[in-house]
Order: structure tokens, then C-alpha cells, then sequence
């Protein structure tokens, strides 16, 4: 199990949360993701001020289950984990067991990094790639051990043209088997070249069929590249879903980020009287490809501010700004690869 010690005694539960009226009877097209809560270091802005100073294995659970709670009260049914994610699942496992009433959600993992970070701040390699056939079969394991049938979608985790996981037939008879099992098997992508991974996932089939139809790639404000790519994919009958909407904090309050696509984005939200997170959000839910936008809050407030973005109607000439807001793929993916893990 990831995170190394002992988990301490699990929080008490305060019963299950109830869905608020605005979301009962229609799931929301947002999904949530436990990259930036269920592990002590990510790459993140503002972790100090939303997580605090513990960062100990009881506190971030506590952060992460109330998170679950308020995104379930909301009217999100999408979680969604990884492997990689510190306890992400193993955290997520104990919320469910602790509201077994909360039959309702739709759980996605991912699976082909392995976290080693040792619940460390200063960890010098936080999680380590392997998309071999060897590593599928030991992490499936582990997340069966964790959510038994509870799995409903697994994604390999960032597949590239050059990782394996696109061109290893004996990968890919392994993948079917869990497709032919009823779960539904994908890739998440991440990097400059997001839409050739997409491309080349959607050519792979498997005894006649379609391997790869759940789609999870990094879609935002500065970062449009992959969008022909996830319109083709939707058109294709894959579902895709938008991770890092918010760029890993540059679009969120706070993210101090001076970028000029950044600084537009944050008085275009200013004139419009909203949080520059929720025309993120707003204009990730807005791509008519889009099935889930995932939110990566860390807590109640965030999680809160990330739904009220599917409240929010952008007017015709805001849109036409946003669209001259992305910066060059390499640019981008280049200030993220140099962001620190805090």
C-alpha cells in the first residue's frame, strides 16, 4: 500500500451527505479529483494555505473526505483516482465504506506510475512510469484490493506514443479482458503531443472492438492544443474528460501567476463578478465534447466555488477573448514540468 505508516484510526462519520436541492435528481457535469489531496507534496499553488502545515497521512484524509462530502452534496457522481495519488484510493475505499448508501458514483483510476514519494515534502522523485504489462497486473491488484467492483473506468496513466502503452499487444490483450469484464478502459494523456497519444488510442481495437473509450486530458484556458483531438474522440463515442482545468493553480485565486494569458483571464473573471476559477470551469464545461471536468479542490470552499462555475452562462464576447488566451503547447507543458513539487 502506498504512504508507508500505519494509517492511524479513521475520522468519525457524520452520516451520509445529503445531495442540496440545486443538484438532486441531475448529476453534475463535474467530477472529482484526488491528485492534490490524497498525497503531501503536488505541484499545486496555495497547498500551505489550503492543506496547512500537516500533512500527515490522518490529515490529509480528513481534508479529502470532507472534500467527498461536499462534492457528493453537490451533485458530483464522477471520483476519480490513481495509483499514483498517495492513498488516493485507499482513502477513497474508506469514505465509501463509511456511506455504503452512496451507490450512485462513478469511480475512474488510473494505473502506470507508482507513487515513492515516502509521504515525504522533500521527496526527490515523487512517482516513477511503468506502463509494462507486469505493472498493469501487479496495480490492478491493488486497486481491486481497494475498490473491489467499485471500479468502474481505468485509465493508463499519461500514455504516450513513446511509453509502450499504444503499441504492446500482450498490454492490450490484458486490457480487454477488464473491457470484456465491464469496465471501461482508457488512457489519460499529458504533454505537447496530447492529441497524437488521443489518435492513436482511438485506432487500437481488440477482437473487433474499440480498447480505449474513456478519454482524460489536460484541457484549459492555456492549454488548447488537444481540443481537435477530443472533439474527434466524443465524435468517435468515447467519453472524454477535461483534467487540470484551473492549470494546477494558475487559474485559480490566488495562483499568483503573472503569465499575460493568466493576467487576461483573471480581469475577464473580474468583469464578469466570479472567481477566476469558475471561468475556467465554466469554459471547460462549455466544450461540447467535454463529458466530465474534473475539480482538483482540496477542500470544501474550493470544491464549493469549482460547482457554482456550472451556474455560470459566458457571454458571447467573453468567449471570443478566452480563445486568445493559450499559450504554445511546449511553452506550456515546459512551466509545468518546472513547477516544484510543494
Amino acid at each position: 500500500m502506498s504512504g508507508g505508516a500505519e494509517l492511524p484510526a479513521e475520522p468519525a462519520s457524520e452520516g451520509t451527505p445529503e445531495p442540496t436541492p440545486e443538484s438532486a435528481g441531475a448529476p453534475s457535469r463535474l467530477g472529482l479529483g484526488l491528485a492534490a489531496v490524497a498525497r503531501p507534496a503536488y505541484i499545486t499553488s496555495g497547498r500551505t494555505a489550503d492543506l496547512g502545515a500537516d500533512r500527515g497521512v490522518a490529515a490529509l484524509r480528513s481534508h479529502t473526505w470532507s472534500t467527498l462530502d461536499g462534492a457528493y452534496s453537490a451533485g458530483v457522481r464522477y471520483l476519480d483516482v490513481a495509483r499514483s495519488y498517495g492513498r488516493a484510493e485507499d482513502f477513497l475505499a474508506g469514505w465509501l465504506a463509511v456511506h455504503p448508501e452512496v451507490d450512485d458514483v462513478e469511480i475512474g483510476s488510473k494505473w502506470g506510475y507508482r507513487y515513492v514519494g515516502g509521504w515525504r515534502l522533500d521527496a526527490e522523485v515523487h512517482e516513477i512510469k511503468d506502463h509494462s504489462p507486469a505493472a498493469y497486473r501487479e496495480q490492478i491488484a491493488e486497486t481491486r484490493a481497494l475498490l473491489g467492483d467499485r471500479l468502474d473506468v481505468y485509465h493508463v496513466h499519461s500514455a504516450t506514443l513513446d511509453s509502450g502503452a499504444l503499441d504492446d499487444p500482450e498490454l492490450h490483450r490484458e486490457l480487454a479482458r477488464l473491457r470484456d469484464g465491464g469496465v471501461r478502459v482508457g488512457i489519460s494523456t499529458s504533454g505537447p503531443a496530447q492529441a497524437e497519444a488521443v489518435r492513436g488510442a482511438l485506432e487500437i481495437t481488440v477482437a473487433g472492438a474499440p480498447l480505449f473509450t474513456s478519454i482524460q486530458s489536460t484541457w484549459n484556458l492555456l492549454e488548447t492544443s488537444v481540443a481537435p483531438a477530443l472533439a474527434e474522440a466524443a465524435a468517435a463515442g468515447a467519453r472524454v474528460i477535461v483534467k487540470e482545468p484551473v492549470a494546477n493553480g494558475r487559474l485559480a485565486p490566488g495562483g499568483q501567476d503573472s503569465s499575460a494569458g493568466a493576467a487576461h483571464a483573471v480581469r475577464l473573471a473580474a468583469r464578469l463578478g466570479i472567481p477566476v476559477d469558475q471561468l475556467a470551469i465554466a469554459a471547460a464545461l462549455a466544450q461540447p465534447w467535454a463529458w466530465r471536468v474534473l475539480s482538483g479542490a482540496v477542500n470544501p470552499l474550493q470544491m464549493a466555488s469549482n460547482v457554482a462555475a456550472a451556474t455560470v452562462t459566458l457571454p458571447t464576447d467573453v468567449t471570443a477573448e478566452l480563445a486568445e488566451l493559450a499559450e504554445p503547447a511546449d511553452r506550456y507543458w515546459a512551466t509545468r514540468s518546472a513547477r516544484a513539487w510543494r
